[in-house]
């Protein structure tokens, strides 16, 4: 039974006291595991029954009809692992959530953690980051920067104190896997963090967490106490290692806080704004000390790859794009939730999976890579999920969230949106964003109201954004913008007109 933030939301916490209450009153005996979701967000409160070392599923469970976990009936679907939407999966990073007690570290042992860590202790450090930069593993948090490279860096940085510091701030809309991974198998995140560690020198790690993220912030404080508790953290990981222990701090949820530079500014007190570059935060990062910053997903693929090691990974996904990336799908869905595949699915594929709209309209419009991301028209559907792919068709992959849109949405108010997000969470340090994005919003209405000339302005105003600002919240909103000028004129009046 799961206690993941999105099943408590609808309804968990309810089903789960139903279901003891029927047992008592039948004389049953029971035990009721909270885990994490599945990530089949459309059958949650999706309650698993263990028959044989075989898990079946019930759902979406409602109180009233928890009679249907003892005796059968309409809600029953079968083995779980064999529901179309998960045995279409390769979980890697996410192969335990659902599976585990997120707070046990016997259940996390018996599926394979600690295995990783382990292997790391007994490698030289230069060894483990050159395993990392074999799986080919790139950045997840939106970048995707290859983290062997910059682990390389870190090691190589002069300096006695350096730092982890894991992103956790997930701003972007349509985008869930970090939260899902920090509340359904939170040690893989700080076995992670503890590998990172032992690969660059650094003995403190941090992880920066999101005030919206209450059920988050509170399992990854419990793990980090139960980690410490059993010697995973602390003066000497697993008892044979060197020191490394992890603090949770929380931040109170500007966007801007997930560029990481602003996210270090943070960390330490200050106002959140962006640091120009250099120096890169692998050389003067957290403190003015050589930092490791990566994101939740990244830290939480780094056990499996040490364990099974970093040539089984890269046997994943096609070309430079290496490994599994886990798809948040979501918006104007049938069945939305987090699909973890290699790369190299096409957005056709990721909109039948998701079972077209829950409209039954058709498809208009796919946005990928959270609100600053291109939207994609159906001509474009068969455009590979790979960083190139996206890089070579306007788009970016960001990190993983899939909003798909149906007929009836305006790309010209999308295209707006996108403007008035970016003036709304810019935090003022450059002048192409804080002003660009305000004039954005002045233009583009111009545009709308059906001045044809604005077209080029804002045009011209995209590529200075994109030119000048210091972070990708300047640089990337050029990205929707764009898109919808060049993919879905008609809904911008002029140029529908100017064309006719």
């Amino acid at each position: 039974m799961p206690r993941d933030a999105a099943a408590r939301a609808l309804g968990a916490d309810r089903v789960a006291e139903a279901i003891t209450a029927e047992a008592a009153r039948r004389g049953v005996a029971v035990q009721v595991i909270r885990t994490g979701s599945r990530g089949m967000v459309w059958l949650e409160p999706l309650v698993e029954v263990d028959v044989g070392g075989v898990r079946h599923g019930f759902g979406p469970m409602v109180p009233d009809a928890v009679a249907q976990v003892f005796d059968g009936g309409p809600l029953a679907l079968g083995p779980v692992e064999a529901l179309p939407w998960m045995a279409g999966q390769t979980r890697v990073t996410f192969a335990r959530v659902g599976v585990v007690d997120p707070l046990s570290l016997e259940d996390y042992r018996a599926q394979g953690g600690l295995v990783g860590l382990t292997r790391a202790l007994a490698m030289a450090p230069a060894d483990v980051v050159a395993e990392v930069t074999a799986s080919g593993l790139r950045g997840r948090g939106g970048a995707g920067f290859p983290t062997g490279i910059k682990w390389q860096t870190v090691a190589g940085a002069p300096g006695a104190r350096k730092y982890i510091v894991c992103n956790a701030d997930e701003g972007d809309s349509g985008t869930f896997a970090d939260r899902m991974l920090m509340e359904g198998d939170p040690f893989s995140l700080i076995e992670g963090m503890a590998i990172a560690g032992i690969a660059v020198g650094a003995t403190k790690g941090y992880v920066y967490l999101r005030s919206e993220y209450p059920d988050a912030i509170a399992m990854m404080q419990a793990a980090v106490r139960v980690a410490r508790g059993a010697g995973v953290l602390g003066a000497s990981v697993l008892g044979t290692g060197p020191a490394f222990d992890i603090d949770i701090r929380v931040g109170a949820g500007a966007y801007v806080c997930g560029e990481e530079t602003s996210l270090l500014n943070s960390l330490e007190g200050k106002r959140g704004v962006v640091r120009a570059k250099p120096p890169l935060p692998a050389l003067e990062g957290l403190f003015g000390k050589p930092t490791v910053v990566n994101n939740v997903l990244t830290l939480g693929t780094v056990p499996m790859i040490l364990a099974d090691g970093g040539a089984a990974y890269a046997a994943h996904g096609v070309g430079r794009s290496k490994g599994t990336m886990p798809l948040q799908i979501a918006g104007n869905v049938a069945r939305g939730g987090l699909y973890e595949v290699p790369f190299g699915i096409t957005l056709g594929q990721v909109i039948d999976i998701a079972g077209g709209t829950a409209t039954g309209r058709p498809v208009k419009a796919v946005q990928v890579g959270g609100p600053l991301g291109a939207y994609f028209p159906p001509s474009l559907f068969d455009t590979p999920l790979t960083y190139e792919d996206f890089a070579a068709a306007g788009g970016l992959i960001g990190h993983g969230g899939i909003v798909v849109f149906d007929d009836s949405a305006d790309m010209a108010r999308q295209a707006r949106f996108a403007f008035e997000f970016c003036a709304i969470e810019s935090c003022g340090k450059c002048t192409p964003c804080r002003i660009g994005a305000v004039r954005g919003v002045e233009t583009i209405d111009r545009l709308i109201a059906g001045d044809v000339a604005a077209a080029p302005l804002v045009r011209d105003l995209c590529a200075t954004m994109k030119a000048g600002s210091l972070c990708a919240l300047g640089g990337f909103t050029p990205y929707p913008v764009l898109s919808a000028l060049d993919h879905f004129p008609d809904d911008f009046l002029p140029l529908r007109e100017a064309a006719e």
